[in-house]
């Protein structure tokens, strides 16, 4: 969305615009249920009703869409990508393009907002405390998810915010943490996928503990860590684990596959 508007509440979606030669920030998040708001939404709100329109802003997930432009803007940005509202969940084509083109998006922003909604604290959390994040092994629920896992390998630069928004680390830094927390290597969290070679099992493993709400989407949201393309069908449950699996033999001569 073109966040200059923002101070007015009328965002314009982002659309057709060249990832590759646009600067623009990106936010990686925990998705909230029934607090998001879609696109439909959003390129709607100045149209709807008075209480309607209001019962959207008052959610925690339009809240974090203004405070991630506000963050922007203060890093003169003029392009703010959120998955929530920028992707119009209704057509399946654009969600299957979409879900195809994640990992390039995430991989081409200039920075990326991580979001730990869970965290209180004005520091990133070091250690383990399963008191505090007892739901997830002791750590943010940020990085119990699936989809966050490519997005914190693919985005060059990635900065981290507690619930209120505050700074509290970015990736480089935090790089002998996060290899810790996801037992992905300092290597790759600093440079990428391209800072050298590693088998289908090891990256499997990584996702091993991560969950998604949808089942299909425990395949889905590894496919630009493969580099694997393929159409989305939700409603497939476990094959699309199956067809996963046959697109990286398809592309891959790598055996550790079938450890999976």
């Amino acid at each position: 969305m073109d966040i200059k508007e923002g101070r007015t509440s009328q965002f314009r979606v982002l659309e057709q615009r060249d990832d590759a030669q646009t600067a623009y920030a990106i936010v990686s998040h925990r998705w909230r249920d029934t607090q998001e708001v879609d696109y439909n939404e959003m390129v709607n709100l100045m149209e709807m009703q008075e209480g309607e329109r209001e019962e959207v802003r008052q959610r925690s997930g339009y809240q974090k869409i203004l405070a991630s432009c506000e963050r922007a803007m203060g890093d003169n940005f003029k392009w703010l990508w959120v998955d929530t509202c920028c992707i119009d969940k209704r057509s399946s084509s654009e969600l299957s393009e979409a879900i195809n083109s994640m990992y390039r998006w995430y991989e081409n922003s200039t920075k990326c907002y991580a979001y730990l909604h869970d965290v209180d604290s004005p520091t990133f959390p070091i250690e383990q405390n399963s008191e505090q994040f007892g739901k997830c092994k002791g750590w943010p629920e940020w990085f119990s998810r699936g989809w966050t896992l490519q997005e914190l390998i693919a985005a060059r630069d990635v900065q981290f915010f507690n619930k209120e928004w505050a700074p509290i680390g970015n990736k480089r830094d935090l790089a002998d943490t996060l290899e810790k927390i996801t037992r992905v290597s300092k290597d790759i969290l600093v440079s990428g996928l391209d800072s050298g070679v590693r088998s289908v099992a090891q990256i499997m493993s990584w996702a091993a503990d991560r969950e998604t709400t949808r089942v299909e989407d425990r395949a889905y949201s590894l496919m630009g860590l493969f580099g694997v393309q393929m159409p989305m069908l939700y409603g497939e449950g476990k094959k699309a684990f199956q067809r996963l699996q046959l697109e990286i033999i398809r592309l891959s001569n790598d055996h550790s596959i079938f450890a999976w």
